[in-house]
């Protein structure tokens, strides 16, 4: 079996007034594609960063590829940033931001070299943006500027792709171009680890997710883990599943269920062609 490529050992985090997370521990295995789901500040960025080695563990460890993570990014991952961090501002066009991604791995000249301009033109042209190349960010749509991001990760050739919130802010056909182009990186094996606060259309169609509130609630396929019990344990309300015809939704429970929990949360319906 092989070791993971990512561990989280016991790990506790903080940024100085009080744990974020505490006592996570869970693996994420060679090309595997793992979505971190919960509700906003429960700690899924958190644990990004602290693949990232932008935070240190006050307790335990996070190794990638065995060894702990130190203050630098691992030379075998790439990242992209919710797009709502971004300065959109800075004076920057798709093709130079795409080679930033590259810089430290490009020796100690400033500028492009051939090779570097071949692998961003080559990335861009992947990614459907190749037209793109000497515009500026901010005149990019959203989907458009998704894109970016992902190439200036790629340009790292990494083994493991860290994504924060890939589809927030997105209209639902690129959120479904953004889904499937990982899904390609997936299968040509980059492990993808992202979190989503989307649980219908992102998370249900992820093959294992982590469920995440200051600690794991459950790890597992979205069947094993979308049950009432950890939902709630996740969100810290009461929510209700349902199956139909192969396909998994989840939403927050009616007041009637919620005021009555003996109700029936989990409903599964077989019938067709309705």
């Amino acid at each position: 079996m092989n070791a993971p490529l990512v561990a989280f050992e016991h790990a506790a985090f903080s940024y100085g007034n009080g744990l974020v997370v505490d006592d996570v521990t869970f693996d994420l295995a060679p090309g595997a594609m793992v979505g971190l789901v919960g509700p906003s500040g429960a700690g899924k960025t958190t644990l990004l960063r602290g693949v990232l080695g932008q935070l240190r563990p006050v307790r335990g460890q996070v190794r990638v590829d065995g060894e702990p993570v130190g203050r630098r990014l691992p030379r075998r991952v790439g990242y992209v940033p919710q797009l709502e961090s971004i300065d959109w501002h800075f004076p920057i066009t798709v093709s130079e931001a795409v080679f930033l991604g590259r810089v430290s791995d490009s020796g100690p000249w400033p500028w492009p070299r051939a090779q570097d301009r071949s692998a961003v033109a080559s990335l861009l042209e992947r990614l459907g943006i190749a037209e793109l190349a000497n515009r500026h960010l901010r005149e990019l749509s959203g989907g458009q500027q998704q894109r970016v991001f992902l190439a200036r990760a790629l340009i790292r050739r990494p083994d493991l792709l860290l994504l924060d919130e890939p589809t927030s802010g997105v209209d639902v056909r690129t959120r479904q171009e953004i889904l499937g182009l990982l899904r390609d990186l997936n299968r040509d094996g980059i492990a993808v680890l992202l979190t989503t606060h989307d649980l219908n259309a992102v998370a249900a169609g992820l093959p294992e997710l982590v469920c995440v509130n200051r600690r794991v609630v459950a790890q597992g396929p979205p069947d094993a883990v979308f049950t009432p019990a950890v939902l709630e344990a996740t969100f810290g309300s009461e929510m209700v599943v349902i199956r139909h015809d192969g396909v998994l939704l989840t939403a927050d429970a009616p007041a009637h269920v919620a005021e009555h929990p003996h109700h029936l949360h989990v409903h599964h319906d077989h019938t067709e062609g309705r």
